[in-house]
């Protein structure tokens, strides 16, 4: 089973909706899908949707999963980085009205230095969901924390 889930956020993310429309349609997912879609106003058809869960309930989904794809909030990856399930993550943008900045897209770009799958687009889900692998930021070392905010500050230097 496949767990996408996009949190609470008060904007949309029906993007990532789209994308997995996208991947059904080709029949490229051929397992069951499960979908916490906050207030997406887009949903992929064939799967089992739910606008809320519940912490206890989500965490119930995600130890059944065999993989999550979740927007990158940082709560949301936290609770994944300490249930340890294969998670693949995709940033929402400002650019797409998903949110009112692109913090979660200066996330992504410093977790992927860590390993941490992020996708940027449908195949890269689809390169991610053919190998999913369990990955951790809980063991990042000072001089990797260094390296990234230099990375970030790079990316996105102070006005």
């Amino acid at each position: 089973m496949i767990l996408v889930s996009v949190g609470t956020e008060q904007f949309p993310f029906n993007r990532l909706m789209q994308w997995m429309e996208l991947l059904i349609q080709q029949e490229l997912l051929d397992e069951e899908i499960v979908v916490q879609y906050g207030t997406c106003t887009f949903l992929p058809s064939g799967t089992t949707v739910y606008r809320l869960l519940k912490e206890d309930s989500f965490r119930a989904l995600v130890e059944r999963a065999r993989v999550v794809i979740a927007h990158c909030g940082e709560g949301t990856v936290l609770l994944l980085d300490e249930l340890e399930q294969p998670f693949i993550l995709v940033p929402r943008s400002v650019r797409y009205q998903e949110h009112v900045d692109d913090h979660q897209v200066e996330l992504a770009l410093a977790l992927k230095q860590m390993g941490v799958p992020i996708a940027w687009s449908p195949g890269d889900l689809v390169r991610f969901l053919g190998a999913p692998f369990k990955t951790s930021i809980s063991d990042v070392t000072d001089s990797s924390a260094q390296s990234l905010c230099r990375s970030l500050h790079s990316h996105f230097p102070e006005p």
